[in-house]
């Protein structure tokens, strides 16, 4: 589930998980592992994943939908 809305996320955002692993500071490889649910996640580095998002970590952590009413606002356009 994790892997899911991290891949979901990341792709509504429309940046590659080249680009994504790069902006966050995070080896390519571990996160391709991460997002493939081949490795597992320590709670640093989902919340490291989650602000790339700009989203809280909970929403990676529950279902798609639920978490859809728990979308940080944008904080670039401000």
């Amino acid at each position: 589930m994790v892997a899911d809305n991290i891949r979901k996320y990341r792709s509504e955002r429309g940046i590659s998980q080249q680009d994504f692993a790069l902006m966050i500071d995070m080896d390519r490889s571990y996160f391709g592992a991460v997002e493939r649910g081949e490795r597992n996640i320590s709670i640093d580095n989902l919340e490291r994943i989650a602000n790339g998002l700009n989203i809280a970590p909970s929403i990676l952590l529950i279902g798609i939908e639920a978490g859809k009413a728990q979308e940080l606002p944008d904080r670039s356009r401000s």
